[in-house]
């Protein structure tokens, strides 16, 4: 189970003070009297209204947070008080990001920093920064979250504002740990705690805390885990932060789950699965149920651990998220598998494989990210030292001038030509450096265009994104491996990984050959595409050859393995064309991908062929009948799924059966 830690978020209260938040809620019938006594001057019926939202409902039930919000602001913006309308959305802000809705965060927290940066507002200003900061840092954009934590920071500094610079050393400790980097998020979090000691904030007091116990967990010091994180759980239970509660409570089962302690884990996990149902915190509930069901399955109820991580794998799909796939993938398939049932085993182990090639991609781009950011910290480690040499280099420069006397004259050109050695070996290291920040950045771009086609990567270094695009006319290309899973029964799972890994580099191969982009693999499915992101005259034929050469491939393959005594796979392909949209999916983990009509009856192309053969559409066949390469059977209207009678075609080489 994965450890969960706590982000800090910059405090822009009501009241904009240096006090600690209290431990107890405030008086809500009191407050909503003076919200709704129309006698009261404007801005305290908007602090009421604001505290009622902020102190009274946001950390236990931020759905009602943000109504109470959109009450604020409503109000305030018909009295044209601004200051009131960026707590609003601040709030408004939070409530988004506490249930896990990051695009509507940043939104709430973009709108919030306008009117900030109108009203001159510093300390808003470095507060909205931070906000904005941790979105980045939720979707996986580190360097543009470190970037508003500096931003946020310097402001703070200038400002002697504490608990900005308690946030600022706590996320930026959170960055270290994305980076593997736990000794330096350890210290940074034991400055960020003693800062937020100082103050007496309370809610920081607990997230450092929980991301200090999960150090310790990390490094196997699980006294020290417990001890922590219990000290923060108690402090959540005080201020009544549910989703702290919540995060507390899964680090302290998955502590007690390390130290085999079952019984403490299964109560600290349901405990936290209870408080995220209750927030709405969907990434959460599917944490909780995969941690539950893992640990049915240790203890041998493999029946009660199915039950838990199907509820998780069907949630986990609502999502998205690959990693927390796979591990309600696994806890179905260690079910399954102790229950002796090896067809809903193998079905699940399918769905890791595929799973795992997915998060192969996520792995690249993270690790895309870390180069950047190593990359990001040398840039600035050398941007320091030219500034040292300046100073350096001025203050020699003044020695020199002031220098009347022959005794100085000669002790200032010893000084200077020890300095001047220091400069030289000092420019070699700058320039030995910059050598290899290039290096850095050419496998930055090699990783990068692994994972996307070259023009896309190039728009999304260029702009920061890549928009979503229309296209008149695309092939689709879809391959599946007949009866794989029979097949796949023969082997190990080495093996199997092996024998479809070789198939699959076979196939990448031959795209780069005639110039088609791969998509994606899905389980024992390949999928490319031809004419896009840069449509070809020829990109119709090229995509019917390359379909062509994989089938010559696996049947050469098939021989081979015939010889050997091994298993084998057969294959179907399956080619339509016709329009669809392309873009990148996600923000965090992104990949290419294609969506529309065309996507589905190519799929249908597929599945409607036989084996060996490569099956195209009527709208595939109109575009390439003409030439003199191929030769075509025609099958009539064949029954597809989904679509009913269709027109398809065998396309064989000419001069071939």
């Amino acid at each position: 189970m994965k450890q969960l830690f706590r982000i800090v978020m910059g405090f822009c209260m009501l009241m904009m003070s240096s006090q600690p938040l209290v431990a107890q809620k405030p008086n809500l019938d009191s407050l909503w009297s003076v919200w709704n006594d129309n006698s009261q001057p404007d801005t305290n019926r908007l602090k009421a209204i604001d505290k009622i939202a902020f102190q009274g409902y946001l950390y236990s039930q931020p759905d009602s947070a943000f109504h109470f919000a959109q009450m604020e602001y409503d109000f305030a913006a018909a009295k044209g008080l601004k200051k009131f309308m960026s707590y609003a959305m601040n709030i408004q802000g939070i409530s988004f990001r506490l249930r896990g809705d990051y695009p509507r965060a940043l939104e709430y927290y973009q709108k919030c920093l306008v009117i900030r940066e109108e009203m001159g507002d510093k300390r808003g200003i470095a507060g909205s920064l931070n906000n904005i900061g941790l979105v980045y840092y939720n979707q996986g954009q580190f360097l543009k979250a470190l970037e508003y934590y500096q931003r946020s920071s310097v402001i703070y500094e200038e400002l002697k504002d504490k608990t900005g610079v308690a946030n600022a050393f706590n996320n930026i400790g959170i960055i270290y740990v994305n980076n593997k980097d736990k000794s330096k998020a350890l210290e940074y979090f034991q400055k960020s705690l003693e800062t937020w000691e100082e103050i007496g904030d309370q809610r920081g007091i607990a997230g450092c805390l929980t991301n200090i116990g999960n150090i310790y967990q990390d490094q196997g010091d699980f006294p020290k885990a417990l001890e922590t994180l219990q000290r923060g759980l108690n402090i959540y239970q005080e201020t009544g932060d549910k989703k702290g509660i919540a995060d507390c409570q899964i680090n302290l089962g998955n502590t007690y789950k390390a130290l085999g302690d079952h019984l403490q884990a299964l109560e600290y996990l349901q405990k936290s699965l209870m408080n995220y149902e209750e927030i709405g915190d969907k990434n959460g509930i599917v944490n909780s149920l995969n941690g539950i069901g893992s640990l049915y399955g240790i203890q041998g109820d493999n029946q009660k651990a199915i039950t838990e991580c199907q509820k998780a794998w069907q949630l986990a799909k609502e999502i998205g998220s690959f990693e927390i796939q796979k591990d309600a993938a696994k806890c179905l398939y260690d079910a399954y598998k102790g229950l002796g049932n090896g067809n809903k085993a193998l079905e699940y182990h399918e769905q890791m494989l595929a799973l795992n090639d997915s998060l192969q991609t996520e792995e690249t781009a993270m690790q895309l990210e870390r180069m950047e950011f190593q990359k990001q910290m040398l840039a600035d480690s050398l941007k320091k030292e030219e500034e040292k040499l300046k100073i350096q280099m001025a203050h020699e420069e003044v020695v020199r001038k002031e220098s009347q006397k022959r005794n100085i004259a000669i002790v200032s050109g010893f000084v200077f030509l020890l300095i001047a050695g220091g400069l030289y070996n000092r420019v070699r290291y700058i320039r030995k450096s910059r050598a290899d920040i290039s290096r850095e950045k050419d496998r930055s771009d090699n990783l990068l265009l692994n994972i996307l086609p070259a023009e896309i990567a190039e728009e999304l270094k260029a702009k920061g994104r890549a928009e979503a695009r229309d296209f008149d006319l695309v092939s689709i290309l879809f391959t599946d491996f007949k009866e794989f899973t029979q097949a796949s029964q023969q082997l190990s799972a080495k093996e199997l990984l092996q024998e479809i890994n070789t198939c699959f580099e076979a196939f990448d191969a031959i795209c780069d050959k005639y110039g088609i982009e791969k998509i994606k693999t899905i389980g024992d499915a390949y999928m490319a595409a031809g004419g896009l992101p840069v449509p070809t005259d020829d990109s119709v034929k090229n995509i019917v050859r390359a379909a062509l050469e994989m089938q010559n491939f696996i049947a050469q393959r098939k021989a081979a393995n015939k010889v050997s005594g091994k298993p084998a796979f057969e294959m179907r392909a399956g080619i339509h064309t016709g329009p669809v949209v392309a873009g990148i999916v996600g923000v965090k983990k992104f990949q290419y991908d294609i969506w529309g009509d065309t996507v589905n009856t190519a799929s249908r192309m597929e599945s409607a062929g036989e084996v060996g053969k490569v099956n195209i559409s009527q709208s595939t066949y109109e575009l390439i009948k003409d030439d003199p390469d191929f030769t075509f059977e025609e099958r009539g209207k064949v029954e597809a799924k989904g679509k009913g009678p269709v027109e398809m075609w065998y396309v064989s080489v000419s001069g071939e059966q």
